[in-house]
């Protein structure tokens, strides 16, 4: 191939040459790591790059639970978009009433109201508003939990390497420990009736940590014994990816927000919501425009969300989100003990959001570069640099599966020589 060919139009040369000149340099020499590899287009499971490879998608932060392109979402985007794709709002929309039936026809009882948005942390941001409409103007968060970032949802997560380069954010925030009630109620206790709690059921971002057993059921009854607003935040465990149709579920407890996101849009466009319980969301009934978005309750990707919902329910996707978790976690566990017992200090889950913790991020880092090379795409956790989180679509196939055990099976293999060679461990 000539030097032309290899930096012309739409090749990953020309792709990398674009990133540096108008997106992000870094996001480039971060790709330049894989390869420099572009991907363009997906299907199921599977994704393809721009040289025809073929990658195993454990990644996309959880948004494609139903794999890429899924039938039931695809058929209704393209229906929508053919009718009516975006809204004046100034009518009344009717897929955009639809998608929200459907939303809370399949969330805990009792969350019956519905604010659309296109991002998880939009979500984030209509609850912690929805907070301080109610008169919660405190909140209180967790050490590692991870809620966006724009400014109000920045606020609230829990690693000050993303906050401190925006600071001052929002007064009246508290992060305590994840998984310890007994600092929560301090907090609470110390505010009565003042307080929000924003919560993970399993922090995702913090690098799948699990709550001790009872953990949301506490907070819940600490909430309603001292006055705190709960919004449970659901952006990556919703929808089924924890082998529940929701981590609420699972505890018991209904929040007075739920926040949706990454798979609602079923892997197709972008869209996320926050559902609250009439009590919580009677400001934004009492005043309309309150809180308003432009791209709110977009006909198109009301669409997505009604399929989304149909695939789940039809596909039976939450008992194979369980059923896959559970076959998934114990052969990773056992590699990850024969392969690198010095390099790995845990494999946990739940479901199919799965968690390998290393000793130090740079392994990680590694790990994550071995699994591509092995054919898997997977991802690092944001707030737990540490830990590669897989989050595969619960449309795996036996091949699949066996595909993702070998690579990890090879990819740790690989990653015991490269650390031999690194100069710190030798």
């Amino acid at each position: 191939m000539s030097a032309a060919a290899e930096s012309g139009p739409g090749t990953d040369a020309e792709t990398l040459r674009l990133y540096r000149a108008h997106l992000s340099k870094g996001r480039a020499t971060v790709a330049e790591l894989f390869g420099g590899r572009t991907e363009v287009a997906s299907s199921g499971a599977w994704l393809t790059t721009g040289d025809g490879g073929r990658y195993l998608n454990c990644g996309g932060y959880g948004v494609f639970l139903m794999g890429a392109k899924h039938p039931l979402v695809m058929a209704e985007v393209r229906r929508q978009l053919d009718v009516h794709p975006v809204a004046t709002r100034i009518l009344l929309e009717p897929a955009v009433a639809r998608a929200a039936a459907a939303l809370t026809a399949v969330t805990p009882p009792g969350l019956d109201r519905v604010h659309f948005s296109l991002s998880g942390t939009e979500a984030v941001e209509t609850a912690l508003k929805l907070a301080r409409a109610n008169g919660r103007r405190h909140v209180v968060a967790t050490h590692m939990g991870y809620h966006g970032k724009t400014l109000g949802a920045l606020s609230v997560s829990g690693k000050d390497v993303y906050r401190e380069p925006f600071r001052p954010l929002l007064d009246g925030v508290t992060h305590v420990p994840y998984g310890d009630a007994d600092l929560m109620e301090k907090e609470l206790a110390e505010r009565p009736g003042e307080v929000c709690v924003i919560v993970e059921p399993v922090q995702g971002e913090g690098g799948v940590v699990l709550p001790p057993d009872g953990y949301l059921r506490d907070v819940a009854a600490l909430c309603r014994a001292y006055g705190g607003f709960l919004v449970l935040d659901e952006v990556q465990t919703g929808l089924g990816r924890l082998g529940t149709w929701w981590g609420a579920d699972a505890a018991g407890v209904v929040p007075d927000v739920l926040v949706a996101g990454k798979a609602l849009g079923g892997g197709v466009v972008p869209v996320s919501a926050a559902i609250a319980t009439p009590e919580a969301f009677r400001p934004f009934d009492k005043d309309p425009y309150l809180h308003t978005g432009t791209f709110s309750g977009a006909p198109l990707l009301m669409a997505a969300v009604q399929g989304a919902v149909r695939a789940v329910q039809e596909d039976d996707l939450v008992a194979r989100a369980a059923a896959l978790g559970a076959r998934l976690l114990p052969p990773l566990i056992e590699i990850a003990a024969r392969n690198v017992p010095g390099l790995v200090t845990e494999v946990r889950g739940r479901g199919l959001l799965i968690g390998v913790e290393l000793v130090e991020a740079g392994l990680a880092g590694e790990l994550l570069i071995e699994l591509f090379n092995h054919g898997v795409v997977a991802n690092h956790s944001m707030n737990g640099s540490n830990v590669v989180r897989f989050t595969p679509p619960a449309v795996l196939t036996d091949a699949d599966v066996d595909h993702l055990l070998a690579a990890f099976d090879a990819a740790t293999r690989d990653l015991v020589e490269h650390a031999a060679r690194m100069p710190e461990r030798r």
